[in-house]
């Protein structure tokens, strides 16, 4: 039963996100059913231009994934795109999975962002897809239930949400961003709220994992905090989903050149930039 409710702003094509999901998983496989997440949608941007607008070129892009890839090990094809890309259209579609197929949301929100890092074009059609069937929606389903006006309008509370940060979260300034209106949330940013008493914590921006942890212990001391995995695979098996040696790792609680060699007596890797993403055979 749920004794903390984490909203959680994100968008598929955020680095910093992608790069915290180590942190996002050790904290599900410690605290499990004590935790109820909901994904709300950040909205970074609404055309290519948008980024070409504030000096964001992809060559930029390739420097940002690079340096973000290096110091925090999530795998990411840093080669140079041919383009910018909205993310917009990815974020409708996880909205409309929320709102129609609930249980896959979040596995389609995964298989964009795999797809985006390992250089795919987040908003062309085909990318998005192609993230439909990894998560076994039906891709024609997934266009209907985007093209539903309540897709858009859910969206919108999303994007306006984020765009309207908790008082404390304004004191971290560093962790947010501007846009037109003020300051939002960047990714990921979480609202951390203990059912029983309605207290809700701001952790605004990428934090290591540290501050998740001590965010916890003062909310819910009396929570169990599950043990250790015995096996990375048994965290594979617990996801489902291919995982990166850093997150393995951090859900492990071990180093990463440990992680990477115990995966590779058990899994298969598909190789993305300077690591991969790791599956057990015929999963």
């Amino acid at each position: 039963m749920p004794v903390v409710h984490i909203t959680e702003f994100t968008d598929p094509a955020c680095p910093w996100a992608y790069s915290a999901e180590p942190f996002r998983r050790r904290l599900d496989w410690l605290y499990g059913d004590a935790l109820e997440w909901e994904p709300r949608l950040v909205g970074l941007s609404a055309s290519p231009e948008e980024y070409l607008e504030k000096g964001f070129t992809p060559e930029a892009q390739s420097q940002a994934f690079r340096t973000i890839a290096r110091d925090h090990g999530m795998p990411i094809d840093t080669s140079v795109r041919p383009r910018m890309e909205a993310t917009i259209p990815a974020c409708r579609a996880v909205v409309a999975a929320r709102l129609h197929d609930r249980p896959r949301m979040r596995p389609l929100l995964r298989r964009l962002r795999i797809r985006h890092f390992r250089g795919e074009l987040l908003d062309e059609q085909a990318t998005i897809d192609g993230a439909a069937r990894d998560a076994g929606i039906d891709p024609a389903d997934l266009a209907r239930w985007t093209a539903d006006p309540a897709t858009g309008s859910a969206l919108a509370e999303d994007m306006a949400a984020a765009r309207e940060p908790l008082p404390a979260a304004l004191v971290l300034d560093e962790r947010l961003a501007n846009w037109s209106g003020g300051r939002r949330y960047t990714c990921p940013s979480y609202e951390i709220e203990r059912l029983s008493d309605g207290v809700r914590i701001a952790v605004p921006g990428f934090q290591p994992f540290a501050a998740y942890d001590v965010v916890m212990a003062n909310l819910v001391p009396g929570v169990r905090r599950a043990d250790a995995p015995s096996s990375v695979e048994e965290v594979l098996r617990w996801t489902g989903t291919p995982l990166a040696t850093k997150e393995v790792a951090v859900v492990c609680d071990m180093p990463l050149d440990r992680a990477r060699e115990e995966l590779g007596r058990v899994a298969v890797e598909e190789h993305v930039g300077a690591d991969g993403l790791w599956t057990l055979p015929g999963a």
